[in-house]
C-alpha cells in the first residue's frame, strides 16, 4: 500500500472507532459491571486480568474470529449473512446479543458516510465485529491493523467503565491500556491466521456476569 492510502485507512480507522462515532455514546461494559458488583474484579490489577481472559478466552477472542472472517469475506454476501448469524448465535446472554447487535447496526449506518457497496451486502441483523471487519476490508484497511484497533477500542472502553465503578483510577487505567498492548497485538496477529474452527472461550466467570446483570436492579451500564 502507499503511504497516501495509509494515511487514508489510519483516518478512517481513527474516525470508525473513536468516541466520537456514534457507537460511542452505547452505555454498555459487557458484564464488567456485575463482576465489579459481585466482587470479582476489585482493582487494577484485577480490571487487567479479566480484560487479559476476555482477550485469549472469551468474548474479545471470538469477536477477533468473527471480524477476521467477515474481512476476508467481505464481498460474499451469503458469507456475511452465515458470519452474522454465527456472531448472534454465540452472543451468551440477552444483554451481550443486544450489545452487539445495536453497535453493528449503529456502526453500518453511520459508516454509510464512506458509501461502498459492501453495505449493501451486510445482512440488516449484523453483530459489532462482522460489519467493522467487512467495512473496513472493503475500504482496504489490513486486517491485523484493523483489528487490533477494534480491539484497542473495546478494551478502552471496558478500561473505562472500571474507572466509573471505581476500581481503578484514570492515571491506572491509562497503565492497564499501555500493559496490554502487546496481548492486542498478539491476538490480532493469531486471530488473522484462525478460522471458524477456532471459535470458542473459557472465560466463564465474564459469561455468568453478563448473564446476573440482566436481573440486576441498580447499575450504570446496559451491559
Amino acid at each position: 500500500m502507499s503511504e497516501n492510502v495509509d494515511t487514508k485507512a489510519l483516518l478512517k480507522l481513527m474516525a470508525w472507532l473513536s468516541p466520537a462515532f456514534p457507537i460511542g455514546g452505547f452505555a454498555y461494559s459487557g458484564g464488567l459491571e456485575r463482576a465489579v458488583h459481585d466482587g470479582l474484579v476489585k482493582d487494577a490489577a484485577g480490571l487487567s486480568a479479566w480484560l487479559t481472559s476476555l482477550l485469549r478466552h472469551g468474548s474479545l477472542w471470538n469477536d477477533a474470529v468473527l471480524f477476521c472472517e467477515a474481512s476476508r469475506r467481505f464481498e460474499d454476501e451469503v458469507a456475511l449473512k452465515e458470519t452474522a448469524e454465527l456472531g448472534l448465535a454465540l452472543a451468551g446472554s440477552a444483554e451481550r446479543h443486544a450489545e452487539t447487535l445495536s453497535l453493528g447496526k449503529a456502526f453500518a449506518s453511520a459508516a454509510s458516510a464512506w458509501r461502498h457497496p459492501v453495505l449493501d451486502r451486510l445482512p440488516p441483523a449484523v453483530p459489532f465485529p462482522v460489519a467493522v471487519g467487512a467495512v473496513a476490508a472493503a475500504h482496504g484497511v489490513p486486517v491485523a491493523q484493523a483489528l487490533a484497533a477494534y480491539l484497542h477500542a473495546a478494551v478502552s472502553q471496558s478500561v473505562s467503565a472500571g474507572i466509573r465503578l471505581g476500581v481503578s483510577g484514570q492515571v491506572e487505567g491509562v497503565a492497564v491500556l499501555a500493559d496490554i498492548e502487546d496481548l492486542i497485538s498478539q491476538i490480532a496477529e493469531k486471530a488473522s491466521l484462525a478460522t471458524l474452527d477456532d471459535l470458542g472461550g473459557a472465560a466463564v466467570q465474564a459469561e455468568i456476569a453478563s448473564l446476573r446483570h440482566e436481573t440486576q436492579h441498580s447499575r450504570l451500564f446496559r451491559s
